[in-house]
């Protein structure tokens, strides 16, 4: 029986070089955290030995660092989807980031890490949720109905912030459109 038109032979293992290659392109399109990276090689066909030796060699160069890629993903969420703690941490869970870093993250939680250009970036659990729930009403008018209200509690509940965090940002965005008449 010949072989199947269109079929390839199976790719040579890559050697160091050739994974290093590999990794460097995975890394091109945004920063990847070292597990992600170890499975991009086992599906190119890299060793073990080769994997582990690139790995090490990403890291010792700077451009494999589970620390920077939580910085990273947190300054990501906040600026485009804001998220609470608990959907953060399981997002980082989910790309194989260390149990140290998720611990250290939860210490820095609210006093993040900002650049210049990270200031209008929300710094606590609150203005995420602020910020999460004024995207999601996207300019429409905040809602008087109990069972609306409770649905975007249940929005909020989804992103992962807490049920205070999600009751004191529904009772701000609720304040803020009925301000109170003085006169």
């Amino acid at each position: 029986m010949g072989r199947r038109r269109g079929s390839r032979p199976p790719p040579e293992p890559p050697d160091a070089e050739a994974a290093l290659e590999v990794a460097a392109r995975y890394l091109a399109t945004r920063p990847r955290t070292r597990w992600e990276v170890r499975r991009r090689l086992q599906r190119a066909g890299a060793d073990a030995a080769v994997a582990d030796a690139t790995l090490d060699r990403l890291t010792e160069l700077g451009y494999l660092d589970d620390h920077a890629f939580v910085r990273w993903w947190l300054g990501q969420r906040d600026r485009h989807a804001p998220r609470g703690r608990r959907l953060i941490e399981a997002e980082l869970r989910q790309r194989g980031v260390e149990r140290e870093a998720i611990e250290q993250l939860r210490e820095a939680w609210d006093e993040p890490e900002r650049g210049p250009d990270d200031a209008d970036l929300p710094a606590t659990d609150d203005e995420r949720a602020a910020r999460a729930l004024q995207r999601h009403l996207r300019g429409r008018l905040f809602p008087d109905d109990p069972r609306a209200r409770q649905r975007l509690g249940m929005f909020l509940m989804r992103r992962g912030f807490d049920p205070d965090t999600i009751r004191s940002a529904i009772r701000d965005a609720a304040g803020a459109q009925d301000p109170e008449d003085d006169g």
